[in-house]
């Protein structure tokens, strides 16, 4: 890649970029170290397995012909052949325990071993949902901790811990106030109002409940505009969905006289709490008159990312929603615990359950660990550390890229629009892919819509400033290569990576699919 250079404010410059130099092809695809692999359905081992087992002969009179007649086809590995195979996949990935990983709005904190150590301890890591209760005695007494836990953060009276992630939560609270609504005969109201740059499964969530959506329009310094708001709220009105911090790394300031409309007009206040991580142990939600919020126990406090899942998000409620909250709850009976899933408690109120078992038990063995091993003091670190670090970056890459809002500090993510790359005929696609081949995954790109070309940097708080530096340093010496004209540096990019450059919008459309 050639050797870096510093500029005169002692940060690397762009180093010299060959383009040719990249396109030395190994025999086997291979770079160095990292090997080349294909799928695991292109392996053509279909008919050998890793261990020989004798033929068996097994009576299938009970299954009613419903036997398999092909062969499985998958492939047979050898062990070492299977670890090999996963472990090349990974090393074709970006991974938190790689380096930063800047995605905003994400929060993609490194995640304590303590806490993977805590999630496998036997009789908790090996339970199962449809245990007697009384043989989990001890994982439904660690949920009524973190409940408490939960409500004592946000302020609130009531939490439901079944939402497996945060669009889930949204449903949960959504559903919630559907039923507070109709139980005090207010099923009139059909209208939830979202502000432009809420996260795309706000509206989406309020729709797949039914209520028709209308967007509330944001000022000049990206936050809620509180008199476009005031005009919508009306009697039709069932909640506002608010993120706070908001999806543009900002809080919004006017916060309490959102919350005083919102009431006063019979609506309720849905917060997406996405964002928790940037005043947790600060800010007490329940005090801003928040009645429903979604924590994100994988994003706040520290359980993996990644896969689909798993994920978690509890949904705190005020004392207003608290009767109508989803079942089962976890009660304390005097002796124990018990599973409320038909006693007294239950009534027409709630809107039923949200799914077949309680909750994410490995989620919630994290979130605890995290939140004891912290203790409140360091819960407010976090959040404190997480907008310093976010701030850093802010600071140290403003003077060579576009910061849409630029006045007074952002919270715990730094935004940048494309402007000023306005006339080097590079994008923020191409800058981001530029980034790969520097070894870091890009931030999150082109959200929020309201900002045109959106680079979105989340660093977190576990990010020491010398990785931060170092992270620095590659946007800079990018930035710099980009305003210098170096169009091919960033056109083919990735030239580094396993996959190239590719049509993204085709390959989603016409995925070229393998299976046996």
């Amino acid at each position: 890649m050639g050797d870096m250079k510093m500029n005169t404010v002692g940060r690397p410059s762009a180093p010299d970029f060959d383009v040719e130099a990249t396109s030395f092809h190994t025999l086997l695809g291979g770079r160095g170290l990292l090997q080349s692999e294909k799928l695991i359905f292109e392996w053509d081992d279909y008919h050998r397995t890793g261990v020989d087992f004798a033929d068996i002969a097994i009576d299938t009179s009970d299954l009613d012909g419903l036997v398999r007649g092909d062969d499985l086809n998958l492939p047979g590995l050898t062990e070492p052949e299977c670890v090999r195979h996963y472990v090349r996949l990974s090393q074709k990935n970006h991974a938190i325990d790689l380096a930063l990983y800047p995605l905003g709005s994400c929060t993609m904190k490194h995640n304590p071993r303590l806490n993977e150590k805590m999630a496998r301890i036997a009789g908790l890591g090996d339970i199962h949902p449809l245990q007697p209760v009384s043989t989990v005695q001890g994982a439904l007494a660690l949920m009524d901790s973190l409940a408490h836990w939960l409500k004592t953060l946000t302020g609130m009276p009531a939490v439901a811990l079944s939402p497996k992630a945060g669009a889930h939560g949204e449903l949960c609270g959504l559903l919630t106030i559907k039923a507070a609504h109709e139980a005090r005969g207010q099923g009139h109201r059909r209208t939830v109002l979202v502000p432009t740059s809420a996260h795309g499964t706000n509206p989406a969530t309020a729709a797949f409940v039914g209520y028709t959506v209308k967007e509330v329009a944001q000022t000049a310094d990206g936050r809620v505009d509180v008199a476009d708001l005031a005009s919508k709220l009306g009697s039709d009105v069932a909640a506002i969905m608010v993120t706070n911090p908001n999806t543009c790394g900002l809080f919004e300031r006017d916060i309490l006289e959102i919350s005083r409309l919102t009431h006063e007009a019979g609506a309720y206040f849905y917060c997406d709490g996405a964002n928790f991580n940037a005043i947790v142990g600060r800010v007490r939600p329940g005090d801003l008159g928040v009645d429903a919020m979604h924590i994100n126990l994988h994003k706040t406090f520290s359980t993996p990312h990644g896969g689909g899942g798993p994920g978690a998000g509890p949904v705190v409620l005020s004392a207003a929603l608290a009767p109508f909250a989803p079942r089962p709850w976890v009660v304390s009976a005097g002796d124990g615990f018990v599973i409320e899933e038909h006693g007294e408690a239950d009534s027409a109120a709630n809107f039923g359950r949200m799914c077949a078992f309680h909750g994410q038990m490995g989620m919630y063995i994290r979130a605890l660990t995290y939140m004891l091993s912290h203790g409140a003091d360091g819960l407010k670190k976090v959040a404190e550390d997480a907008v310093l670090n976010a701030n850093y970056i802010k600071a140290s890459l403003s003077d060579l890229m576009s910061v849409p809002f630029p006045d007074g500090p952002c919270m715990h993510e730094a935004l940048f629009d494309d402007s000023w790359l306005e006339g080097t005929g590079v994008t923020t696609l191409d800058f981001a892919k530029a980034m790969i081949d520097e070894g870091f995954h890009p931030m999150t790109m082109y959200f929020p819509l309201v900002v045109h070309g959106a680079m979105l940097i989340e660093p977190t708080e576990t990010e020491s400033r010398a990785e931060m530096d170092r992270f620095i340093a590659v946007l800079r010496a990018l930035a710099g290569a980009a305003r210098n004209g170096d169009v091919a540096r960033f056109k083919g990019a990735p030239y580094l990576a396993p996959a190239k450059r590719l049509d993204e919008t085709r390959a989603a459309r016409q995925p070229r699919l393998i299976f046996s």
